[in-house]
C-alpha cells in the first residue's frame, strides 16, 4: 500500500499517524508538504491532526487553500480513498469534501481524554475489521470539533447513512451525557457519498500498541490495509 501524509504548518500527528501506517504495511507513507503542488501515484491519502496555520480564522479553513489541497481535491474526485482526522477533517469540510463544519466545542474548553464510540458501519475500506454497533476506545484533543449541520444536510447524512462513529458511552449508549462537545446526533465522524472519504475528530494512530493505552484504533489501519493491499 502506498499512502501520502500532508503536513501543514502546525501538524503534529503527521509522524504519529505515519507510524500507524507502517506498522500495519511494513512500507512508510511518503510525506508531503503543503507548499507542494502535487500528491504522488497513492493509494491513500491521510490529512493529519494538529493546528494547521494556527487554527486562524477557522480551524483548517486556511490549510484548505495551501497547494497541494488541489491535487488531493482531483485526487479524491477520481477515486483515491482519503482518511482526515482531527485538524484533517476540519480541513476535508473546509474544502468541501465532507460535509457539515467544525466548531468550537460546546464546553469552550480544549478536550484531550479517552472516548468512547459507536461503530456505525463496517461496510467501508475504513471500518471493515470492526463490528457493527461495537464500542471502542480512542483518544480525542480538540477545541474545534463540535460537528454541525443545518437540518437538511443533517438528515441527508442520516438518510444515507454516513455516519462512521458517533460519540457514546462505555456500553455503546448514545446520549446527551455522552456528547463530548455538542456535536449534533454525537457525531464524531462522516463518509462522502461514496464511503472513500473519512473524517473523523478521534484520534485512531494514537491506540495502535498496549504501550499507548490500547490497540482499538489498529483495526481501521488494518482495514484499510485489508482492501487496498
Amino acid at each position: 500500500m502506498k499512502a501520502s501524509v500532508i503536513v501543514f504548518p502546525a501538524s503534529n500527528c503527521d509522524r504519529d499517524v505515519a507510524v500507524a501506517l507502517e506498522a500495519v504495511s511494513g512500507k512508510a507513507p511518503a510525506m508531503i508538504w503543503h507548499g507542494d503542488k502535487d500528491v504522488p501515484d497513492c493509494d491513500l491519502i491521510v490529512l493529519p491532526g494538529g493546528f494547521s496555520y494556527g487554527d486562524y480564522l477557522r480551524s483548517g479553513a486556511l490549510a484548505a487553500h495551501s497547494p497541494v489541497m488541489r491535487s488531493v481535491i482531483e485526487r479524491a474526485n477520481a477515486g483515491v480513498p482519503v482518511l482526515g482526522i482531527c485538524n484533517g477533517f476540519q480541513v476535508l469540510a473546509e474544502s468541501g469534501l465532507l460535509p457539515g463544519v467544525l466548531m468550537r466545542n460546546a464546553g469552550l474548553k480544549f478536550i484531550c481524554k479517552d472516548v468512547h464510540l459507536k461503530v456505525e458501519r463496517n461496510d467501508t475500506l475504513f471500518a471493515s475489521a470492526y463490528k457493527k454497533g461495537s464500542t471502542i476506545k480512542v483518544p480525542v484533543a480538540h477545541h474545534d470539533g463540535n460537528f454541525f449541520a443545518d437540518e437538511d444536510t443533517l438528515k441527508m447524512i442520516e438518510d444515507e447513512n454516513r455516519v462512521a462513529f458517533r460519540y457514546c458511552n462505555e456500553k455503546g449508549q448514545v446520549s446527551d451525557a455522552s456528547n463530548i462537545n455538542g456535536s449534533r446526533n454525537n457525531i464524531a465522524g462522516v463518509y462522502d457519498k461514496t464511503g472513500k472519504i473519512l473524517g473523523m475528530m478521534p484520534h485512531p494512530e494514537r491506540m495502535i500498541a498496549p504501550e499507548l493505552g490500547g490497540v482499538e484504533g489498529l483495526p481501521l489501519f488494518r482495514s484499510i490495509l485489508d482492501r487496498l493491499h
